[in-house]
């Protein structure tokens, strides 16, 4: 067998990136998303067919990202220990699948909220550990690429997913297909043991105790960088406002059932945008030195605020509607692979599964706030009071990168 080359002794070369472990990480976020995408885009068939109100959709979705988000922070802190952070992944893996195909044998509303709030805390416990591993596999000078290749692998998943759904439950109908789900689930986890097999050992020996680090995380450039990202969660909606709203603007000329056609055309438009960024996007990272992953992420923030300004305005253009997605696209795609590559330069190697745990759990519950304050000012007063508020927050989180990227000049 070959000897596996530890990334600290090749650093500085940051051109043999696209490894065997790279790939295999890459291909577990494929093949994972279109696992639980498929479960996630029949949810609302099937919690349906057993006579659930529409408020048991919205209580089971908020519970489980609740507990997701919870389980990421306790994910980062398994995930400090380079030995256990293995087994949290692949436990991970598994256990998302297996879960999440399982609701197709529920027979009650209790059961399915069960099942998937338990799916996604496996899930949530997961992401620190992948992250953190894929750090341990490439050097620092190529973060930005092997992040920026994971992210793409992850929305074309996010594309795969509903596409093979529609396809599965026009063949086999809707438990049939959430079943088989459990397929491209355990393939993931199978990508990620491939990975794992082709990463350096861990040279420590024995246990990393179990210990909740907030405070070192919180410290220096690394706490500045947490800052500017929490301002930026806070005011990062799901993308599902953003159909909302085209769907109304479009609903006035064109009727409910067309706007919604239209409106989700432009969603996978703006995931084919963010799969298509990411890698340039980690590659400009990279050239850029030690602060490129914040530069990179202020670019995608002040593109977010112009996107988010876009969608205050009354347009039934769907032209007019398709840049603001666009651009969003584009610049989920810049953001969310530089908050990585940025985590995983800043974050001191014995910190970095609970660095990365706290800025998942920033982004599930900054995710959270930021729907649920913007869908109030939208009840309350208009869309247009919403987006203005969404904006306001991405030129915080801007004013925030700045002072952090003053402190990593040179």
């Amino acid at each position: 067998m070959n000897e596996i080359v530890p990334p600290a002794a090749n650093a500085g070369d940051g051109n043999q990136w696209l490894t065997p472990g790279v790939k295999g990480i890459g291909c577990a976020s494929l093949l994972a998303d279109v696992g639980h995408e498929i479960p996630t885009a029949l949810l609302p068939s099937l919690l349906t067919s057993l006579g659930a109100p529409a408020a048991a959709l919205g209580a089971i979705e908020g519970v489980s990202d609740a507990l997701a988000g919870a389980a990421r922070f306790g994910g980062g802190v398994l995930a400090d220990d380079p030995s256990r952070r293995r087994k949290v992944a692949v436990g991970g893996y598994v256990a998302t699948a297996v879960l999440g195909a399982a609701t197709a044998g529920a027979t009650t509303v209790w059961q399915v909220g069960l099942l998937r709030a338990a799916a996604w805390t496996a899930r949530g416990l997961r992401v620190p550990a992948r992250n953190a591993l894929l750090a341990d596999i490439v050097p620092p000078a190529a973060y930005g690429r092997a992040y920026g290749f994971e992210r793409m692998m992850d929305n074309l998943g996010a594309i795969f997913g509903p596409l093979l759904a529609l396809g599965l439950v026009a063949w086999l109908g809707v438990r049939w297909a959430i079943g088989l789900s459990v397929i491209p689930g355990l393939l993931a986890a199978a990508a990620i043991v491939y990975a794992i097999r082709r990463t350096p050992r861990p040279t420590s020996q024995g246990k990393v105790p179990l210990k909740i680090r907030i405070k070192p995380v919180l410290r220096g450039d690394l706490g500045r960088l947490m800052a500017a990202v929490t301002a930026f969660e806070v005011g990062n909606v799901a993308a599902t406002l953003l159909i909302l709203r085209a769907s109304d603007l479009l609903a006035v000329e064109r009727g409910a059932k067309t706007a919604t056609t239209i409106a989700l055309g432009l969603y996978i438009a703006y995931n084919i945008a963010a799969t298509l960024v990411s890698v340039p996007a980690g590659r400009l990272s990279d050239r850029l030195g030690r602060r490129g992953p914040v530069v990179v992420l202020a670019g995608g923030i002040a593109g977010f605020a112009l996107s988010y300004g876009l969608f205050i305005a009354d347009t039934t253009a769907i032209v007019l509607l398709a840049i603001p997605f666009v651009l969003a696209g584009i610049s989920i795609g810049a953001v969310e692979t530089a908050q990585h590559s940025a985590i995983a330069a800043l974050a001191p190697e014995d910190l970095r599964g609970s660095a990365f745990g706290m800025l998942a759990a920033v982004q599930s519950f900054g995710n959270l706030a930021a729907s649920t304050l913007a869908g109030i000012l939208w009840t309350a007063f208009s869309p247009a009071a919403a987006f203005a508020y969404l904006t306001a927050w991405m030129i915080l989180a801007l004013a925030g990168l700045t002072v952090t990227s003053r402190t990593l000049r040179g």
